[in-house]
């Protein structure tokens, strides 16, 4: 009966809606493989240098736009123009570009091989625009991170982890280094971790005068290694690569500064020790260093707890490696985040002009933003209040303001701003009336809530705004600086009439009340016929990691859908971000600091708990789902709250933090040496008896990230508990458990679907 009951329900996921006026169902073939609610974008905008023209990139070419009426003025770049049909080798697809100081050359970039999450290897190509020429830069083998000097003569790039510079006029490659060697030293790029954690991957920086390359130098040789078997062959090859476990040895870190008039290398000294592991007190880390001006190098530097972080200078002029001044230095009791922001701003003309860092910080308990002098002293606290800034946009110094998003309107929220450098005024940008439709704002109304994000012109005269809710894809305006709206580029009309045929569209959010007291954002998807007074079973969404915010007023894109199509089955679906999750402040995310998984597994049961006294939750089918750290929150939740929860799909989890990266693990529960409580008391192995419900494990084998080895881990103890559970393993794919085909995913959410539809 089972069996036949799921066959029944996947013939109804499945059915077109054919009939006219007849609601037409969503499938996952329709999220997954025919991109039907994909949403149409605008690549690769690019202000020009004029401030007064844009850039974006297709598959045909790179068009110029008018700020001042969105118009299109210009091909600057037609990739496959009749005149070079003829050529034997053909163009690749270019996926990315970039253009010299004078615009006259563009470096191109495609053919794209992914490494891990961020890096990888393309080939590339310069484009002259003078000659309407393409010159290929990769001969001698694919290229990484290929970036243009500042005036326009040189690039330099990574191949094989050492770095190199080549000089476009004779295409003459010089290697700045020769002791790159895999798993052991890395030049101008940066190890997995940093990438995965500090979200780093360009390790090298022109200087403004195209004179200097700054650049990190690895040496991952006391770096344990992690295995991983790759199937296919007769015989599986063995992919081993370097992977600092928490508690475990990191790679030692270098700045260093190559001078290319002299063919001299500067080394930088950043002070303390490296690489270690004991009190976690030492200097250990460099997430982040670029030029402040053409002989000042600025490098921040961080503790291995990272609960103490600053910046330095550096003179590139001098022949000594002991810096010139720390200008910044920030402690906390908890964690210090890498700054979402830091930048050197030259504020007024000539003699009168002074150098300013700006940075973004929590050390008044939320997010906001800062000026300070090249000597360290505080100029200005620009923003301010009990709300965070999401993130800072532009700059214009010459009109003394500044550019930035943040969640005033609420956590859920978040909106676009200008503010004056005294923090004294500012104005919000966000939509009026559902400005994006209309041609003028009328006066005194009402500013459309949602998330918003701005890409502004040289100069800040003009910007490009992408907004989105939590119904409605993006929609991308073309305003003035001031928020007049010049002209709608793209609203995704056509995607809002297909969610319309689909009955898309009843994302709703609310608030719940702990028993502990705290309150909850969550939002709800129900059912397309949604009857209050009818009991229907619970599906939760949850993710849960510390500064991670899932309830959001904003687009939601493939599992949006997906959610939508369980709701056609009769489910409700929601999601709640718990304690510890972002855009509430510092104090809210830091509180799980040295105790992960406890606060936020007991936020899932109370959350569960709170839906289940709702009339129209039927308590006694309550599923959870997540992926990464929503696997490992899922997992425990089914575990703990064995009695609340029926069913549990986790995804990719982290099983135990003992094997997840030292970067992110240590930043949150301190080292496994001096906190082993925080590590195991929460970990699901620990709770493996526990199990009572029905319990989906799912895992790719070649996960980089959090590895194979915690499902086989959690299957283990399953098993050993006398356990009966479910598992899919996925050969040899990643911590995203997708191919280019869409088939992976698909074949996953199917199975998936199957399980909710059979154990829920």
């Amino acid at each position: 009966m089972k069996k036949l009951f799921v066959f029944m329900s996947f013939a109804m996921i499945a059915m077109s809606g054919a009939v006219m006026g007849q609601q037409q169902h969503i499938t996952l073939e329709d999220i997954w493989t025919k991109r039907t609610f994909a949403p149409r974008g605008i690549g690769g905008i690019r202000s020009m240098a004029d401030g007064e023209h844009y850039c974006s990139l297709s598959r045909t070419g790179i068009a110029q736009y008018s700020y001042k009426t969105g118009a299109k003025t210009a091909d600057l770049c037609l990739f496959n123009a009749p005149q070079r049909k003829h050529k034997a080798k053909p163009l690749p697809v270019f996926t990315g570009y970039a253009f010299s100081a004078d615009e006259q050359k563009i470096l191109l970039s495609g053919e794209f091989e992914p490494i891990y999450r961020r890096s990888g290897v393309s080939s590339y190509w310069i484009y002259d625009r003078p000659s309407d020429s393409f010159v290929c830069l990769t001969i001698n083998g694919k290229q990484r991170l290929t970036t243009l000097s500042p005036d326009g003569t040189k690039a330099a790039f990574v191949r094989d982890n050492n770095l190199y510079w080549i000089d476009l006029s004779t295409l003459e490659e010089h290697a700045i280094t020769t002791d790159g060697k895999v798993n052991h030293i890395i030049n101008g790029t940066t190890d997995w971790v940093y990438e995965e954690e500090f979200a780093i991957t360009q390790g090298f920086q022109w200087s403004p005068d195209s004179k200097q390359i700054a650049y990190m130098r690895f040496d991952e040789s006391q770096v344990k290694e992690y295995n991983m078997q790759m199937w296919g062959e007769l015989y599986p090859d063995d992919y081993r690569y370097k992977y600092p476990k928490a508690g475990e040895s990191n790679s030692q870190v270098e700045i260093r500064i190559f001078k290319l008039e002299s063919n001299s290398t500067q080394y930088v000294a950043m002070g303390g020790k490296t690489n270690a592991v004991a009190s976690g007190s030492e200097w250990e880390y460099i997430p982040r260093f670029q030029w402040a001006n053409d002989n000042t190098l600025a490098v921040m530097r961080m503790n291995r707890l990272q609960n103490h972080m600053q910046v330095l200078t550096i003179s590139s002029k001098k022949t000594g490696s002991e810096p010139d001044a720390i200008i910044y230095d920030e402690q906390d009791n908890a964690y210090v985040e890498v700054p979402d922001t830091w930048q050197f701003l030259t504020i007024g003309n000539g003699k009168n002009a002074t150098q300013q860092m700006l940075i973004t910080s929590e050390r008044d308990g939320y997010r906001h933003i800062y000026l300070y002098d090249m000597q360290g002293r505080l100029v200005k606290q620009i923003t301010s209040g009990s709300w965070e800034v999401a993130s800072v946009c532009a700059v214009d110094t010459k009109g003394q303001r500044l550019y930035y998003t943040s969640h005033e309107s609420g956590a859920i929220n978040t909106d676009l701003y200008m503010i004056d450098f005294s923090g004294k005024h500012k104005t919000c940008l966000n939509h009026r009336n559902n400005a994006p439709f209309i041609n003028r704002y009328p006066a005194n109304n009402t500013i459309t809530l949602g998330t918003y994000n701005a890409h502004f012109s040289q100069g800040c005269k003009y910007y490009i705004c992408t907004f989105s809710d939590a119904n409605t894809p993006p929609i991308y305006t073309l305003h003035t600086s001031t928020g007049k709206l010049v002209k709608v580029l793209e609203d995704n009309s056509a995607l809002r009439n297909t969610m319309n045929n689909y009955g898309v569209g009843n994302k709703r959010f609310g608030t719940l009340t702990t028993r502990q007291g705290t309150e909850l954002n969550y939002y709800t998807i129900v059912p397309p016929d949604f009857d209050s007074t009818k009991q229907h079973p619970l599906f939760f969404y949850v993710y849960g990691g510390p500064g991670n915010q899932q309830v959001t007023n904003s687009y939601g894109y493939s599992d949006y859908y997906w959610f939508h199509l369980l709701a056609e089955q009769g489910y409700v679906v929601a999601c709640f971000d718990g304690r510890g999750t972002g855009g509430r402040g510092a104090n809210f995310k830091k509180q799980t600091y040295r105790d992960l998984g406890h606060m936020e597994c007991d936020d899932a049961i109370e959350a569960a708990l709170w839906f289940g006294k709702q009339p129209w939750i039927d308590r006694d089918r309550i599923g959870i789902f997540g992926w990464s750290f929503g696997g490992y929150l899922s997992s425990l939740s089914i575990l703990k709250g064995n009695d609340v929860f029926k069913s549990a799909i986790a995804v990719a989890p982290v099983i135990t933090w003992r094997y997840y990266d030292n970067i992110y693990t240590e930043r949150f529960l301190a080292l496994p040496q001096t906190n082993a409580e925080g590590y195991d008391n929460n970990s699901p192995l620990n709770y493996a008896s526990q199990l009572k419900g029905n319990y989906l494990l799912v895992h790719g084998t070649g996960d980089d990230n959090v590895h194979f080895q915690n499902a086989a881990m959690m299957a283990d103890a399953l098993e050993k508990a006398g356990k009966q559970f479910e598992m899919r393993i996925y050969p040899n794919k990643n911590h995203s458990i997708y191919d280019n085909t869409g088939n992976t995913r698909l074949n996953l959410y199917q199975m998936m679907t199957d399980f909710i539809l059979r154990k829920l």
